[in-house]
């Protein structure tokens, strides 16, 4: 067994047209994040949490944000790709779990939504928690949205 720890951190963006994806799901009417792909926190921490606990690098070092190819990029197409070489190292998803720190939006109407869409992606169960920061820092002024997920391996059968 192995287990990997990931992050990701992004601030809201002030482009109107950007739309907020977490987590695989698209918030409708929410503000979106700055990044080079879609900024899914969520996403971006799985697959570091993934990658971590398989030796595989991380998501900067696979998917580098100075690659045009990989600007909008789709998340979850990333995780997908991510856990094909998880998978490819001889590795299996025993479960993940996130926890998602942001002052709004409320993500209880679309948690089940986002785990069920990660779990189907990454071959094993996925649990999502929000979190507030309390006030505490730029998180807690409601700046951004970040991420830790810890991903538990298994070696695959044979």
């Amino acid at each position: 067994m192995r287990v990997g720890l990931g992050f990701d951190v992004h601030p809201f963006s002030d482009d109107p047209a950007r739309t907020l994806v977490l987590g695989g799901v698209t918030l409708a009417g929410e503000r979106g994040l700055t990044g080079h792909s879609d900024a899914d926190v969520i996403a971006h921490a799985v697959t570091d949490a993934l990658l971590g606990a398989a030796s595989l690098g991380d998501i900067g070092k696979l998917f580098p944000d100075t690659d045009p190819k990989f600007r909008n990029a789709d998340s979850m197409a990333l995780l997908a790709e991510a856990i094909g070489r998880v998978a490819g190292a001889g590795w299996t998803v025993a479960n993940v779990d996130c926890a998602v720190v942001l002052e709004a939006p409320k993500l209880a109407p679309v948690r089940r939504a986002m785990e069920v869409r990660l779990s189907t992606v990454v071959g094993g169960p996925v649990s999502v928690k929000a979190k507030r920061a309390e006030g505490l820092g730029a998180l807690g002024r409601g700046e951004g949205i970040a991420c830790w997920a810890v991903a538990l391996l298994e070696r695959a059968a044979s």
